[in-house]
C-alpha cells in the first residue's frame, strides 16, 4: 500500500505538471515517429559521420543494427572520471559482438568542487551543469544514434547529462558511473585532522598527508556527497542496470557491468521489439522516487536545486514543499559520512541500495510499479550484482543489514523522517541537511554576524574574534550574484566553535555542498540578496532563530523596511573565466526553480 502522503504529493505533482508533461511527451513522440534518424541524412552526411568508423563503416551505412552514442565526462585529472577512459573501447567491442556499433558522440566538462573549494573557479560550478547539458545536446545533435550512454559521476555532471539526455528522450538512454575508490583513511580521522588544522594544531604537511590518504586512487570520493547521491538517484529512477552505483572501478564486476549496460541499451532501441525510451522511464513517479531516496539516505542538499532542474527538463514541476512533505514520511535508513562514520563502500557491503530500495518499496514510500530501463518495475533493483565465473547475475539484496550502525530497516530507522528539511520565515525559504546535525544543535537563536565573503569569516576566526554564540550570515552568494558557490570551507572553523560549546549556525544564499556537516546551515536562501531578498538586509546584532525541528528561519528585525546595502561584486566576476559567464548570471532563475539559465518552452505551454 502506497503511503497516503506519498500518493498525495505524487498526485499534486502530476496535476501541476499536466500541461508541461503532455507537451514534452508530445515532442518526444514526434521525434520518435520517423524511426532511426540517420536514415534521413544525405549520403554525404552519412559518409561524414562514418568516415572514421573503420570496420564498422559498412554496418553504419546499411543501418543493420543499432548505433549507440557515447557522451563522456572522461578526464584523467579527476579520480571519479579517470576510469571512464577505458569504457568506450569496452562498449564498442561488446556491441560489435551483437552486430551493433557505438561512437563517442562528444565530451562534456567535469569540474570538481573539492578542488575549487574556496577558490575563484568555484563560481563556475553551478553553471557548469547547464554547460554540460548544452554540450550533451550538441553531442547528440548529429542525429545518427539509436540510443545513448551517459558516462559521468560527480556533482553537476550527472544532472547536466540528465538534462541534456531529456531533450533526446525518444531514445533509450542509460547512465554508467565509474564507482567509488576503495576506502582509505577513515572519515572520522580525516575530519579530526581538518579540524586540528583549522585550529592551528597541525601543519599543512600533516593535513596534506591525511588528504592524500583519503583521496588515493581512481574512483569517486567515498563520502556521501553529491556525486554518490547522483548514483543513488540513477538507481532509484531506474536509469542504471541494477547495482551499478557502488561497485569499485578496476574490478571484473565493474567491467561486467559496463558490458551489460552496453548490451542493454542496444536491446532497447526502436530497431528491436523492446523499445524503452528515456521519456517513458522518467516521469512524475520516478522523480518522487529520487526525492524519497535522497531523504532515506541523507543525500546531498545540492539536489534541492539539481533535481528540480532535472525534473523540469522532462516537463515535471516540483518544489521544496514537495521535498518537505516527503521528508516527513520517509524514514532515514543510512548513516554515511558526513551523516555518520562509514563511507559508501561500508554502506554497499552492509546491503547498499538494493536493501534501501526494497525497504522503501515495502514501506509504501517508493513507487515500485514504475518503468525502468530493465523493462520491469523498480523491484528488480532490490538486488545486488555478482559474477559466477565470467557471467554477470543478480541475487536478492540481503534481508538483514550487515551493520545496523550504517544501514537499518524501515521499521527501525535512524529517524522517522528524512535527512533534508525546508525552513521558512521572514528571511525567506531555505534548505537544511538535518541528518548530519545532532538533535541538540538543530535549534540556534543568536545574534547575527554578517560577513561579506567567506574569507572574512575565516580571518575573524583565525584572529580569535568568534568565540561566542552567533549565526554567521553570508549574503550575495546566490546564482545571480556570483554563481552560487559552495561554502563548505566554512565547516571546519564553525565546527571548532561548536565543539567549544558555542551555539553557532550559518545562513547563506549560497550552497554548502553534499558534504554539509555537523553545523546547522540554512542554505539556498531564496530570494537571494541580489534580488532584494531579506538575507541582504540583515545587520550585525539582529537576532536570528534557526529551528530545523519546526522549519523556522526568522529574524527579529523588520527586514522589509530596510534598504539592501550596496555590495561590490566586481572581484567575483573576473578571472578564472568568470567573465565568460556574465550572460548566465543575468539569465539564471531562482534556486527553488532549479537555478536554470535556460527556459524550457513546454513549461509555458
Amino acid at each position: 500500500m502506497l503511503n497516503d502522503t506519498v500518493a498525495k504529493v505524487t498526485d499534486r505533482i502530476i496535476e501541476r505538471s499536466a500541461s508541461g508533461r503532455a507537451a514534452y511527451l508530445g515532442r518526444m513522440r514526434k521525434a520518435a515517429q520517423d524511426g532511426p534518424a540517420r536514415a534521413h541524412l544525405s549520403c554525404s552526411g552519412q559518409a561524414h559521420a562514418y568516415a572514421a568508423a573503420g570496420p564498422d563503416q559498412s554496418k553504419l551505412a546499411t543501418q543493420s543494427a543499432g548505433n549507440i552514442g557515447i557522451v563522456t565526462a572522461y578526464n584523467d585529472m579527476l579520480s571519479a572520471h579517470q576510469p571512464l577512459g577505458a569504457y568506450p573501447d569496452i562498449i564498442k567491442e561488446t556491441l560489435g559482438e551483437i552486430g551493433a556499433t557505438a561512437q563517442i558522440a562528444g565530451g562534456v566538462p567535469a569540474m570538481c568542487d573539492g578542488v575549487t573549494q574556496g577558490q575563484p573557479g568555484m563560481d563556475l560550478s553551478l553553471f557548469s551543469r547547464d554547460v554540460i547539458a548544452m554540450a550533451c545536446a550538441v553531442s547528440l545533435s548529429h542525429n545518427v544514434f539509436d540510443g545513448a550512454l551517459m558516462l559521468g559521476v560527480c556533482d553537476k555532471i550527472v544532472p547536466g547529462l540528465f538534462i541534456g539526455a531529456a531533450r533526446f528522450g525518444h531514445l533509450p538512454i542509460l547512465f554508467l558511473p565509474a564507482g567509488p575508490m576503495r576506502s582509505g583513511m577513515t572519515n572520522d580521522e580525516k575530519a579530526r585532522i581538518r579540524q586540528l588544522y583549522a585550529e592551528g594544531k597541525v601543519d599543512r604537511d600533516e593535513l596534506m598527508r591525511a588528504e592524500s590518504e583519503s583521496y588515493h586512487s581512481p574512483g569517486t570520493c567515498t563520502f556521501y556527497g553529491t556525486a554518490n547521491s547522483n548514483q543513488m538517484m540513477m538507481e532509484a529512477m531506474g536509469l542504471h542496470i541494477p547495482g551499478s552505483a557502488f561497485v569499485n572501478p578496476g574490478t571484473p564486476l565493474r567491467e561486467a557491468i559496463v558490458k551489460k549496460t552496453a548490451r542493454r541499451v542496444a536491446s532497447t532501441t526502436a530497431l528491436g521489439d523492446e523499445y524503452i525510451p528515456f521519456c517513458d522511464v522518467i516521469g512524475e513517479r520516478a522523480i518522487v522516487n529520487a526525492i524519497v531516496g535522497l531523504h532515506a539516505t541523507g543525500g546531498s542538499t545540492n539536489h534541492l536545486i539539481h533535481l528540480i532542474a532535472m525534473a523540469r527538463s522532462c516537463g515535471v514541476i516540483i518544489d521544496w514543499d514537495d521535498f518537505s512533505s516527503l521528508s516527513d514520511v520517509t524514514p532515514l535508513l543510512s548513516r554515511i559520512y558526513p551523516n555518520g562514520s562509514a563511507d559508501v563502500n561500508h554502506f554497499h557491503h552492509a546491503g547498499g541500495l538494493g536493501f534501501v530500495i526494497r525497504e522503501l518499496i515495502d514501506a509504501g514510500v517508493m513507487h515500485g510499479g514504475v518503468n525502468t530501463v530493465m523493462g520491469e518495475g523498480l523491484g528488480v533493483f532490490a538486488a545486488e550484482p555478482y559474477l559466477a565465473g565470467e557471467t554477470l547475475g543478480w541475487r536478492e539484496s540481503p534481508k538483514v543489514s550487515g551493520n545496523e550502525d550504517i544501514l537499518r530497516p524501515a521499521n527501525d530507522p535512524f529517524s522517522a523522517s528524512g535527512g533534508l528539511a525546508l525552513l521558512k520565515g521572514n528571511i525567506g525559504r531555505a534548505c537544511i541537511k538535518v541528518s548530519a546535525v545532532k538533535s541538540e544543535n538543530r535549534v540556534v537563536e543568536a545574534p547575527a554576524i554578517v560577513f561579506q565573503t567567506q574569507q572574512a569569516l575565516m580571518e575573524c576566526f583565525k584572529a580569535g574574534e568568534l568565540n561566542r554564540d552567533f549565526i554567521a550570515v553570508v549574503p550575495f552568494q546566490g546564482p545571480k550574484a556570483n554563481g552560487m558557490p559552495e561554502l563548505h570551507k566554512l565547516t571546519p572553523p564553525l565546527g571548532v566553535l561548536q565543539d567549544k560549546g558555542f551555539r553557532v549556525a550559518l545562513v547563506t544564499d549560497g550552497r554548502m555542498s553534499g558534504a554539509s556537516g555537523k553545523v546547522p546551515a540554512a542554505i539556498h536562501v531564496t530570494p537571494e540578496a541580489l534580488d532584494g531578498g531579506a538575507i541582504g538586509k540583515i545587520r550585525d546584532g539582529d537576532i536570528i532563530r534557526l529551528d530545523a525541528e519546526a522549519g523556522v528561519l526568522e529574524c527579529d528585525a523588520e527586514l522589509g523596511a530596510r534598504e539592501t546595502p550596496s555590495h561590490d561584486l566586481g572581484a567575483d566576476r573576473w578571472g578564472t573565466g568568470r567573465e565568460l559567464f556574465a550572460g548566465f548570471r543575468q539569465l539564471v532563475g531562482l534556486a527553488e526553480e532549479g537555478a536554470m539559465t535556460f527556459a524550457l518552452k513546454e513549461q509555458d505551454d
